[in-house]
């Protein structure tokens, strides 16, 4: 086995696990790189179909080339896409800046979903790579029954053995992807041959590194219109994968205030 089936793998057993065990269970799909490796990997553990709902969660901010692929890929893909409209910046923590209490709408939007089809299980494309507050996730993540994470608390993951076990009346978190990196999902998708949103791509010396709602994410300068020349960029590049969120340039506590809060 290569890299790439090793990480492929353990995907694979991961997301086989939360359904054996996490019932009801469904998994965020923002229409971006990491949630489109999640729902190929997804296909791929039961065998060509998606067994659990792909939930998106709409702002009513994306970029239209978003919305575009979301259409075209659930069609495709024969996804069940569950469409969550999220509350208005208005019904945020107003002590937020910004961005994040932009970003915020989503948590929101997410503790009602888990409210309204009583789920005990959310399946999600993060990487621990990503950033550092994600580097203390595990695996199987409980939160509690307001949707909180206590990051300073989190249960051992020795040896691939998980806790599938909900805390009672609330649910857990699944990163099926947390072992993965940037390169790694590109080198992926090229692999694979995964669709990915043209935004990605280069145009105009501009390019979109990570994909959220068009108020709050920024391109970044890069000649990059390939997935090769993706990767050759991300090989070379130090600069961190977010720079183009603008929550990620406000207060320093923001992100950190937002995960712990339920943001994805």
């Amino acid at each position: 086995m290569d890299h790439l089936d090793d990480l492929e793998a353990r995907s694979v057993y991961i997301l086989r696990e939360a359904f054996h065990h996490v019932k009801p269970l469904a998994m965020l799909w923002s229409i971006g790189k990491d949630s489109g490796v999640l729902a190929w990997l997804a296909m791929k553990a039961f065998f060509g179909r998606v067994p659990f709902p792909a939930m998106h969660l709409d702002t009513d901010m994306e970029f239209d080339e978003v919305y575009r692929f979301r259409d075209r890929i659930a069609r495709e893909w024969n996804l069940d896409l569950k469409v969550v409209k999220c509350p208005p910046v208005e019904a945020t923590d107003p002590s937020l800046p910004p961005a994040a209490r932009a970003a915020a709408r989503k948590t929101l939007g997410l503790a009602n979903a888990i409210r309204d089809f009583g789920l005990k299980g959310i399946l999600l494309g993060i990487r621990r790579d990503e950033e550092r507050l994600r580097a203390k996730e595990r695996v199987f993540s409980p939160r509690d029954e307001t949707g909180q994470w206590n990051f300073r608390d989190q249960p051992p993951e020795f040896w691939d053995q998980f806790n599938t076990v909900p805390p009672q009346g609330a649910h857990l978190r699944i990163h099926p992807l947390l072992h993965w990196t940037e390169v790694d999902i590109w080198e992926y998708v090229k692999r694979e041959n995964i669709p990915v949103v043209p935004l990605y791509f280069a145009k105009n010396g501009k390019r979109y590194r990570t994909l959220g709602e068009k108020d709050i994410t920024h391109p970044i300068d890069s000649d990059a219109d390939t997935i090769d020349a993706i990767i050759a960029e991300l090989r070379a590049t130090k600069v961190p994968e977010r720079v183009g969120r603008a929550m990620d340039h406000e207060s320093e506590d923001s992100f950190e205030r937002l995960r712990a809060a339920g943001y994805m």
